[in-house]
């Protein structure tokens, strides 16, 4: 958890081989500005906060969302990628969300595991691929 802004930029900042999009409180997503596709994630401080930041290296995804007055990052290792959907953007992007399942017991089930969804995480931007 991050309770400042200038730690989530700092944070962000320091990201190395990831790519992504950052979303601030008070405008729209900016293509120039927010957007990191092939390039290392770098923001400045600027008016709002930061609302969320999604990023994804090729194996890990962070995701960090605003929550009352801190941050919280959320880091999912070895994203499974055979459970991929693709989205359009509204700047032009194509963006790929992984599901991510995990086995657990059921009681509605008689106790037997079934594959529960966990969570959807960002996946990256395509790269020329069909969507």
């Amino acid at each position: 958890m991050l309770d400042s802004k200038s730690k989530v930029i700092e944070y962000i900042n320091a990201l190395k081989g990831y790519e992504g999009y950052v979303q601030f409180s008070y405008r729209p997503i900016d293509k120039d500005k927010d957007v990191f596709v092939g390039t290392d994630p770098k923001i400045e401080d600027e008016a709002g906060f930061i609302y969320e930041a999604h990023f994804f290296n090729g194996t890990d995804a962070i995701s960090i969302r605003q929550q009352n007055n801190t941050w919280v990052v959320s880091t999912s290792k070895n994203v499974p990628l055979d459970t991929v959907e693709t989205y359009s953007t509204k700047v032009g992007l194509q963006v790929k969300m992984a599901q991510v399942w995990e086995a657990k017991a059921d009681p509605l089930c008689e106790g037997m595991e079934v594959q529960m969804l966990q969570k959807v995480v960002f996946a990256g931007f395509t790269k020329g691929e069909k969507s």
